[in-house]
């Protein structure tokens, strides 16, 4: 798990799949510097071009991800 702020400035935490669905491939460890890179201001091809996400389900990973973790917190049992 991760924590990052999300628009309003809210600390988050985020879980990010572990291993791409597709193929498998390790990409988990990847986030945080995919995430720095683009803070930076580099172009989001060239990021995952360089982190090594040459596939496009991997890259979809990255793309695609939607934090879910704040509404499914919302109906843990107490």
């Amino acid at each position: 798990m991760q924590k990052d702020k999300n628009h309003t400035g809210e600390v988050i935490t985020l879980i990010i799949p572990v291993r791409c669905f597709s193929c498998g491939k390790p990409v988990g460890h990847l986030w945080e510097e995919y995430n720095e890179k683009l803070k930076k201001g580099e172009k989001t091809k060239k990021a995952l071009d360089e982190l090594g996400l040459t596939r496009y389900c991997c890259r979809s990973m990255f793309l695609g991800h939607v934090e879910l973790i704040d509404d499914a917190a919302g109906f843990k049992k107490f």
